[in-house]
Parts: structure tokens; sequence; C-alpha cells
């Protein structure tokens, strides 16, 4: 791409962590896919990378801004999670906090599927989910009640202006009648503080890998509730049913999987007390998904979002407190 004020900006950064050798210019080429920063694989005759930048204002129709000083609590999930499981997060090669940016290794499409991807092509498989799982409930349990980890990652700001208010209290506003209730949910979620969340477990940001599932993005990292995270991947094995009817059972197994190793891998509190917590959360998440201020862009029919708002509104209601029941109702309203 052709050089421009701002990349020769982020070049100089580079330059200054030594990751670009003075006077050499390098191959810059944006890669999509977030909303939440720039992105661009950087390549040189020596090396090829990552580098990552947070935008104040977020590329959706909504305004929504969050702090770039975000950029550090990513960082800082990537360092954390990759003590516990090396091979889950990217190599960092290097920070410029004041510069709000960051450069991590390159992940080779030819060897690492994006999770997205692979669910939306109706490839569905229960032990990648069952991966996924593993991999996020190691990271909670290692970094539960830690008051080292609790300090390094006291976001509090950011997490409510990146995913409370965004998604379920925006949602509140949407659907008064159930505005309580959502309300309620980012109460709840804000004051439980248990363990390292990365705030952003989405297929989008996992990549399948040869040593199994990386996770990206955890610029919404926070110390907090882990039935967040859990919640919010779930969501979108429910969601994409709708997008890829073909795939249900696989969906539907999927979801089961990731779920059941989950909650086998809790040590910190009773198994059945994070499902609770989990299973309230997510029918918020389901109903912001497509009332919040980031719909996902895969669900464009109308009757498909009714059927979303009719499932949410009821779970939220009568809130359920085991996974399988929402799974249950959800396979109640796709057959109907």
């Amino acid at each position: 791409m052709r050089m421009t004020e701002e990349t020769a900006t982020v070049v100089a950064e580079l330059v200054r962590l030594g990751l670009v050798g003075s006077g050499v210019t390098p191959r810059l080429t944006p890669l999509t896919g977030g909303v939440a920063s720039d992105i661009w694989k950087v390549e040189t005759p020596e090396r090829c990378f990552c580098v990552k930048r947070a935008l104040a204002k977020l590329r959706v129709a909504a305004d929504w801004r969050a702090p770039v000083e975000r950029n550090a609590y990513e960082v800082a999930w990537f360092e954390t999670a990759g003590r516990i499981v090396p091979d889950a997060v990217p190599r960092l090669l290097g920070h410029a906090p004041r510069a709000g940016l960051f450069a991590m290794s390159y992940l080779d499409p030819a060897e690492y599927r994006l999770w997205k991807a692979e669910l939306l092509a109706g490839r569905a498989k229960p032990d990648d989910a069952a991966a996924v799982g593993d991999r996020l409930v190691r990271i909670h349990a290692d970094t539960a009640d830690d008051s080292g980890v609790a300090r390094r990652f006291d976001s509090d700001a950011i997490f409510h202006a990146i995913r409370l208010e965004p998604y379920l209290e925006a949602t509140a506003r949407a659907h008064p009648d159930v505005a309580g209730a959502l309300m309620e949910l980012s109460r709840a979620t804000a004051r439980t503080r248990r363990c390292l969340v990365h705030g952003d477990v989405s297929p989008k940001n996992i990549q399948i890998g040869p040593k199994g599932p990386v996770f990206l993005d955890a610029e919404c990292a926070w110390f907090g509730d882990p039935a967040f995270d859990l919640a919010f991947c779930l969501n979108h094995l429910l969601l994409k049913a709708l997008a890829v009817p073909a795939a249900r059972q696989a969906l539907s197994d999927s979801f089961t999987a990731l779920a059941t190793t989950y909650l086998g891998g809790v040590t910190w509190e009773p198994s059945a007390a994070m499902e609770a917590r989990t299973a309230r959360l997510l029918p918020g998440l389901f109903l912001a998904r497509v009332d919040g201020k980031s719909p996902v862009e895969y669900l464009t029919d109308e009757a498909d979002k009714s059927r979303v708002r009719r499932t949410a509104r009821a779970l939220l209601r009568r809130p359920a407190t085991r996974l399988a029941d929402i799974l249950e109702t959800w396979h109640a309203e796709l057959k109907a």
C-alpha cells in the first residue's frame, strides 16, 4: 500500500522497536475483520509480522468509543495467558504503549484456520469447540482470585465502555420491557471479580492451528466474571444455527462440547454456580447481537432476528440455570 502520514508514523515506531531497519520501507497490508483497531501485515526482506493499533472510535454504525489504552491490557493478557497455555496466543514482538500499538507474530492462514470461517462454511467440529473450552478454563483457573493479576487488570472503565454498555445497556434501551433484567446483568457482571477475562472470545478471534486454538483480540481484557467469556463464545454457536441451517446439529454438539469441557475444569467455585451465571447472561448477549451496538453481520433476515428476540426475551423473563435448557429452548424455536 502507498505510505501515508498514518502508516509512516507506524513504521517509525517499528524502527524504534528494532523490528524494521532504518531506511527500510516495509510493505504494509491492511487486514480486515475487526472494528476496534487498525491491523496491518508487515513484510520486510527479513521478516513478516502483524502490527495492531487501537481506534478511539470503533467502525460500527452506532457512536461507540473506547479508551485506546486498552491496547496495553491486550498485551498484558497475551503475556499472562501465554505463561499458562503458551500455544494459545501469538508471540509478542514489541510494544509501543504511547503510540497505542504492538507487534506480534503473523499466523499464516494456510496453517491457521479462522474458526468463524469454518463455522460459517458448515465445518463445525465439536473437538475444536472442546479445545477452546479447555484452553479458556485453564486460563481462568490459573488466574482465579489472584490479587496480582487483579491489580494488573484493573480495567473496569474500559470493560464497561467496550462491553457492558454497548451490549447489555444499549440493548436495554432498545427493549424497555426487559431493561431491568439487562441492566441487572450488567451490574452483576461488573461486580463479579474472579478471573482474568479475555472479553471477546468470539470465533472471529480464534484461529485453529496445528497445536490447537489461538486467541486473538484481547483488548477487552479485565479481571472479572469468567461467565462473560463462556457466554460470549457459546452465543455465537447459537446464532450461527440461523446462518448455517445444514450445520445445526454439529453446532449444537459444539455448544455442548465447549460447555461440558469448560465446566469440567472449573475449580474456583462450584461448577453449577458458574453455569447458572452463564445461563443468565447468555440471553442478554444473544439479544445484543441483534439490537445492541455490534449486531452480527450475517443475520439480515428480519424473521431470523425475530426468532432471536423471541427466545432471548422469554429467557430474560424466566432465566434458566442450565446451559442445556437454553439449547433446548433454542432448538424448539428453530423447529417451530
